[in-house]
Order: structure tokens, then C-alpha cells, then sequence
């Protein structure tokens, strides 16, 4: 799976409260919690994304509340990606079940700037930053999670192999 898309940075942290804000747990539609994603730590966040584009964040990205609703928020906003120096547990659970890809890679998160263009070879772990001209790597995923995050996640994943 080839992944291209420019960077949105941020830094260490960001927890699930600013990714979705409480106040809009209301509901489970993605379009309407793509319209508020990060918007407590980023306002132009929403105008700026594109589809394809990727979060790079420091340590302890998506910590607090376990709630799904925070990478649903990222995917439907059209992030196809987040590369992190460390994730918390269970978003980095929540992310997978819903076929989000999310690589953790200090030294990739540590050099990307904002607006960088980056390519992803997700099932190598490979990190390009095309506007430095640098790859970083990442550990890659076993077979069977590359097949989870390709099938859209774990429910997808599921049906595909007739498991219901």
C-alpha cells in the first residue's frame, strides 16, 4: 500500500480530547466528526487536510479517553496516515480496528516539518520525506495486520474471511 500526502505536525501529547472534543461524541457519523477534528488544537486544521495527507506527532499520541471516535475523526478528515515517536495503547488499538495506519518512528517524527510531502510504503515500513529528500523506517507490520488495515479494518477484515 502506497500512501502520498502532505505533513500536518504536531507535537507530544495530543490526546483524544483535542482530536475530537467531547462535546461532539453525540454522534458516530464520521462526516460530522471530520468537521470538528483537532479543531480545539488547530482551527485551520479541517480547511487545510486533504484526502491522502498524513499527522506526524511527537510521544504519546492519542493519549486520554479510549474512545474511537478520535481516529474515526482523523481517517473521515481524509488522513491516510500518522507517524508518531510512540502512540498510546489504545489509540494505536483503536486505529488498527478501524484500518487507520499508524507507524511509530521517532526519528521520522522528529525531522518531518509541516507541509512536507511524504510518501509511505506501509507494508515495508518505509517513510519518504520527499521534500528533505530523506527515508526513515519503521517496523512494519505483520502480514495479517497489513490484510486487517487493507480490508478497512477489523469488522471488514472479518466478514472478508467469513468470520461474522
Amino acid at each position: 500500500m502506497l500512501l502520498k500526502g502532505k505533513a500536518h505536525v504536531y507535537g507530544d501529547d495530543v490526546n483524544t480530547d483535542v482530536i475530537i472534543p467531547a462535546r461532539y461524541l453525540n454522534t458516530s457519523d464520521p462526516a460530522e466528526l471530520a468537521a470538528h477534528c483537532m479543531e480545539d488544537l488547530d482551527k485551520g486544521f479541517i480547511q487545510r487536510a486533504e484526502r491522502g495527507d498524513v499527522v506526524v506527532a511527537g510521544k504519546n499520541f492519542g493519549c486520554g479517553s479510549s474512545r474511537e471516535h478520535a481516529p474515526i475523526a482523523l481517517k473521515a478528515a481524509g488522513i491516510s496516515c500518522i507517524i508518531a515517536r510512540s502512540f498510546a495503547r489504545i489509540f494505536f488499538r483503536n486505529s488498527l480496528n478501524i484500518g487507520l495506519p499508524i507507524l511509530e518512528c521517532p526519528e521520522a517524527a522528529a525531522a518531518i516539518r509541516g507541509g512536507d510531502s511524504i510518501e509511505i510504503e506501509v507494508g515495508k515500513g518505509l517513510i519518504r520525506d520527499l521534500s528533505l529528500g530523506k527515508e526513515f523506517h519503521a517496523q512494519p507490520f505483520p502480514l495479517f495486520m497489513q490484510e486487517l488495515i487493507a480490508a478497512g479494518g477489523l469488522l471488514a477484515y472479518a466478514l472478508r474471511k467469513g468470520n461474522p
